[in-house]
């Protein structure tokens, strides 16, 4: 009859640091069978714990043959090895190696969720088993709360829950008393007469004398192998016919040979949580840590789109989907070349029309620019030019000032420089308007909100409800680059705009038929009408808009509005503030995820002996890392659902900074912030958790399990 195990010539060399070797088995041959409890003995380093790691497939780095269950060790694949332990042996070690921060009913279950057992099946598994030692009341017990016996029955369970061949016990009563020892020796007993074959290490005489057989060695030598004839079978053995009722693995070995039999993805989520909440402290500080940098993520990002839709907006405001606004492009690419002036000639105006309708002959668009569809506006800076909008109730301005635009400091008049004028675009209404109504080309010039400075009631209206009135006078240079000091006396203001994204500047607006009458009427202009500078063209649909617009951007002749000029660098500025803000939250995630790799990295030498445990019950490397890398994930889902509440605090303690200072909250949310937010997160942690789960998975057994 085939033995259940043989080994045949095996030799074990180990490889030492200094390029030597140390051989600590010697061409051992023996045999065991099912139903021995064999004793090996011998002294301290004479090779007792190798020949043990050997047999149950913890050292795979030896010569000769082994061969158990009719499978040759020597041949076997680290997979295959990976099931011999899960399948056939089971350990029982001195220390019991139980891992504290799972229950003792998991402790048992373990093997079996390492096989994708159910949840149901392998509670009920346990529980039984957990019964016939002795342990049914202490299911929910943690290991800390268990005897030095009651540890060891927990060890024995877990070496019996999947139904091994063999049994290898460690020093299994070195940690115990003489009275409990005797009761974990008749539990290894009663294993070995139900069929089992046990394998104890021993260093004790007692132990020794109870067993079926002794194996002494000695240097790596097998020097004595004799049978005790006062050993003593059991005839009727409880455990035996409990664990084949109970136990049916080795009947159905065939039939669930094809099934998955790998911890599954949902078991090593629960695993990790379990740890996690060992370590909770440790790990919601951690959490929290990450969560500042991915809750300022967010921050940052809204701030960003924030100020965009801030910006979007006001352009919208004022702006009408059916109009193009052109201008020249000047020579130099700086604030001031956006909005000086330089105005179109006639011939330009017909160059531009023909360039635009070939474009859109071109792009099959059935819309054609023509004289009726296109309005002329006047666009200027004026910083520059000592322009000025004076107040003036009792006409003091004289003749001089008008004509100089100087001394108005010694005047007595409130005044204030005009930035920016330029004629009405088509595209204001009446709802563009914060007060008053809007200018014609009978009269009247309006201006942003600035010009309620000069006025001690900060209205533009009087008393009476008429409109209050101004002088204005500025210097600006014509096509020819001619000087001229214009003076507009006496100019009602009939609204206040407040939509321009220069409408916290001292901005004029005025019809534009009205200010050519005005400039033809001024006797320094010698009658002569000022040449436009920006072209209002009103399209068919917005399409079209969009396409002539796209247009205008390829060239280097022509640009749009002030105002998207303006728009497109401010929105260019708060993407480049935004991303540089973004940059800054993505150093601090980088900081975090180094902090992950640190407490995950140290998490590995902390849990050592249970990666080791996890193994000699067929762990396989991919397990391992799976475990740790779910730990990853729960930490990234933990800290970006941290991050997301913590982002809400901040955005609200910020919201209300802001309202209540500048008046502005330049914030917006998008609910894909919360997604990337949480992906970011969760991404990061699990390559923190890369390193340390790779180096998780190649830890060696047998090192780990001596691990203190």
């Amino acid at each position: 009859m085939e033995k259940e195990l043989k080994l045949i010539d095996v030799n074990k060399k180990y490889k030492l640091s200094n390029k030597e070797t140390f051989q600590a088995l010697y061409d051992v041959n023996i045999e065991f069978d099912k139903g021995e409890l064999v004793s090996i003995v011998g002294e301290s380093g004479s090779g007792k714990s190798t020949l043990m790691n050997l047999i149950g497939g913890l050292d795979s780095d030896f010569s000769g043959n082994i061969i158990a269950g009719g499978e040759d060790l020597s041949k076997l694949s680290d997979k295959q090895l990976n099931k011999y332990r899960k399948n056939k042996v089971g350990f029982v070690f001195q220390s019991f190696n139980l891992i504290s921060h799972l229950s003792i009913l998991d402790n048992v279950t373990l093997a079996l969720t390492l096989s994708n057992v159910n949840e149901k099946e392998k509670e009920e598994k346990a529980t039984e088993m957990l019964k016939k030692v002795g342990l049914e009341g202490h299911l929910k017990k943690r290991p800390s709360q268990l005897s030095g016996g009651q540890k060891q029955r927990v060890a024995i369970a877990r070496a019996l829950i999947n139904d091994p061949e063999i049994i290898i016990a460690d020093e299994p009563t070195g940690a115990l008393d003489s009275e409990t020892s005797m009761q974990i020796l008749q539990i290894l007993k009663e294993i070995a007469d139900s069929g089992k074959l046990v394998i104890m290490v021993t260093h004790s005489e007692k132990v020794a004398s109870i067993s079926s057989r002794v194996v002494e060695i000695s240097d790596g030598h097998i020097v004595n192998d004799k049978v005790n004839t006062k050993y003593k079978k059991e005839k009727n053995v409880e455990l035996k016919e409990d664990i084949s009722e109970e136990l049916p693995e080795k009947e159905n070995k065939k039939k669930n040979s094809k099934e998955k039999q790998t911890l599954s993805m949902k078991s090593a989520i629960k695993l990790s949580f379990h740890n996690m909440w060992s370590s909770r402290v440790k790990n919601f500080l951690m959490a929290f840590g990450v969560a500042i940098g991915i809750g300022s993520l967010i921050l940052m990002m809204c701030f960003s789109s924030g100020i965009t839709d801030y910006i979007d907006n006001t352009m919208r405001s004022y702006s009408d989907p059916t109009i193009v606004t052109v201008s020249k492009k000047g020579t130099k690419e700086d604030i001031t070349s956006m909005i000086s002036y330089n105005p179109f000639s006639s011939e330009e105006i017909e160059e531009l029309k023909n360039d635009i309708n070939g474009y859109l002959t071109e792009n099959n668009i059935d819309f054609e620019v023509t004289d009726d569809n296109m309005e002329f506006g006047i666009q200027m800076m004026t910083m520059m030019s000592n322009a000025k909008v004076i107040y003036n109730p009792e006409n003091k301005f004289v003749d001089y000032f008008a004509n100089s635009g100087q001394d108005l400091a010694n005047s007595g008049l409130k005044y204030d420089t005009v930035i920016y004028m330029y004629t009405t675009p088509p595209t204001y209404t009446d709802t563009n308007l914060s007060e008053g109504k809007m200018s014609t080309a009978e009269g009247g010039v309006m201006f942003s909100k600035g010009i309620k400075s000069l006025f001690e009631d900060n209205s533009i209206f009087n008393e009476d409800g008429s409109s209050k009135q101004v002088d204005i006078c500025f210097t600006y240079m014509d096509a020819q680059n001619r000087p001229y000091n214009l003076t507009f006396a006496d100019q009602e203001i009939t609204a206040i705009v407040d939509t321009s994204v220069m409408s916290n500047y001292m901005v004029m607006y005025i019809d534009y038929d009205y200010f050519q009458s005005l400039f033809k009427n001024n006797p320094n202009t010698d009658g002569n009408a000022l040449s436009p500078n920006s072209i209002y063209i009103r399209t068919d649909s917005e399409e079209t808009t969009n396409l002539i617009n796209s247009y205008l951007a390829t060239t280097e002749k022509y640009k749009g509005s002030v105002e998207e000029q303006l728009a497109g660098m401010f929105t260019s500025m708060s993407s480049i503030i935004g991303t540089s803000l973004i940059v800054i939250s993505c150093i601090s995630l980088f900081v975090s995820a180094m902090m992950i790799l640190v407490v995950l990295y140290m998490s590995v030498s902390e849990r050592t002996k249970e990666i080791g445990v996890l193994k000699s019950i067929g762990a396989r490397r991919k397990d391992i890392k799976r475990i740790f890398t779910s730990e990853s994930f729960l930490i990234g889902v933990l800290s970006g659902f941290f991050g997301i509440v913590f982002n809400l605090i901040l955005t609200l303690v910020v919201w209300l900074v802001l309202a209540n200072t500048i008046g502005i909250v330049p914030i917006s949310y998008r609910w894909w912030y919360f997604v990337i937010a949480m992906l970011v997160s969760i991404v990061i942690s699990m390559l923190s958790g890369l390193y340390p789960a790779s180096k998780a998975a190649k830890l060696d057994p047998v090192e780990s399990l001596r691990r203190e």
